[in-house]
């Protein structure tokens, strides 16, 4: 009887994500919102709480995870991310005092301490490299040139989370100094080798993973991120880390045969994160932090298009593009979700989650619009003060005249 529950539950689920995700389709918006909403609709304090499911669907939230970081991973190879990291990180220590820091100086004025600051920092810090990529094709930007200086900025927040993500992951295990050093140790040092030999013997991994058979290569690489991922966890890294370095130590074909299976099983089981997170989440709880959530948001999408229009301004884009540059990054989304996930796994600050939650849904919402306004509204504002300042000045008639 219970399992017959189950599949009738879970089944629901992925019917309901397919529907939300058809619906998000039609009207060109980001789905993330819409699977958030059905698992505030569907969890504690819901319309229709779900229980049999919950246990699987737990599981299948944290392969969502480990997926997601890892297709991120595949789209990078590591002599990119050298490059870019060496190009580039001016942008990323501008980005990340603009942005973190509204999110820390937000939970110390709500009274959540220290470890809820350094949460709250990552989540209003990292931007959506999923909803952003949507986005810019969606735009027709994919080619323009300041796209390249998105991607720059998107790819040092990725590379930044391997060492945030373990700090996060210690700090709210209550770990002391010691342990938390050891642990991001570890992670840098993991992250070190992994981009040594994914530099120096990329092509050997790929080859030893490499597989004419779609099913082959599927299993093994599915299989040996999963495993590293839980190694990493076992060694108190996060398995997320684990599989983004496995991401980036597979490259060339492997890594666009890998991409092309297992897109829609990112996209299966991110959704089931996404609802996971809201089944978490009590609805009721959302409303006393909803005036927070949106001044945070505005704060941290108007520091967003100034790291935007900053990063751009630097490597020689014109205005228009600064702008568009800008208006492009304001998007939150899967990973502000993930660090806020761990948090509210280990029980830090009740409120948090639901600020995470309202937080992300309004930008993931905001997002598109700015990236698609933000360049002709500034266009026009800075026209008219041209304007302004170029017209001669009304002559006051005098009494000869």
């Amino acid at each position: 009887m219970h399992s017959a529950v189950l599949l009738i539950e879970f089944g629901s689920i992925i019917l309901g994500l397919g529907l939300l995700g058809r619906f998000a389709a039609r009207f060109r918006l980001s789905p993330i919102p819409l699977y958030l909403l059905a698992g505030l609709a569907f969890g504690e304090g819901g319309l229709l709480p779900l229980g049999a499911s919950e246990e699987f669907v737990a599981t299948g939230a944290e392969i969502g995870v480990i997926l997601l970081l890892l297709m991120l991973g595949l789209e990078y190879s590591a002599g990119d991310l050298v490059t870019n990291l060496k190009a580039h990180y001016p942008s990323g220590l501008v980005d990340a005092a603009l942005n973190a820091l509204p999110g820390a100086a937000a939970a110390l004025l709500l009274g959540w301490g220290p470890v809820a600051a350094v949460v709250l920092a990552g989540v209003t810090w990292i931007s959506s490299s999923g909803v952003i990529a949507k986005v810019l094709g969606d735009l027709g930007r994919v080619g323009n040139r300041e796209t390249p200086v998105i991607l720059s900025v998107l790819v040092l927040e990725d590379l930044a989370m391997a060492v945030y993500l373990p700090i996060v992951t210690a700090l709210v295990a209550g770990a002391g100094l010691l342990a938390g050093s050891l642990t991001l140790a570890i992670a840098l040092g993991a992250a070190g080798l992994v981009l040594f030999v994914a530099v120096r013997y990329g092509r050997l991994i790929s080859r030893f993973v490499s597989s004419d058979d779609p099913e082959k290569l599927l299993l093994v690489v599915l299989g040996l991120t999963i495993l590293v991922a839980g190694v990493a966890q076992q060694l108190q890294v996060s398995a997320a880390v684990g599989a983004f370095l496995v991401g980036i130590a597979l490259s060339g074909e492997v890594a666009e045969g890998a991409h092309t299976l297992l897109s829609p099983l990112r996209d299966l089981f991110a959704a089931v994160f996404f609802v996971f997170f809201g089944l978490h989440t009590d609805p009721a709880s959302i409303p006393p932090v909803l005036l927070p959530a949106l001044a945070l948001a505005l704060v941290t999408a108007a520091t967003k298009i100034a790291t935007g229009y900053w990063a751009a301004r630097r490597a020689g884009i014109s205005e228009k593009g600064r702008w568009r540059a800008g208006g492009a990054l304001v998007a939150r989304g899967e990973f502000s979700i993930v660090i806020a996930g761990l948090a509210v796994g280990a029980g830090i600050e009740p409120s948090l989650g639901p600020l995470a939650t309202a937080y992300v849904l309004i930008l993931v919402v905001l997002g598109p619009l700015t990236a698609r306004y933000t360049e002709p509204l500034a266009s026009r504002w800075t026209g008219r003060l041209r304007t302004r300042r170029e017209e001669p000045a009304v002559r006051e008639p005098s009494v000869v005249d």
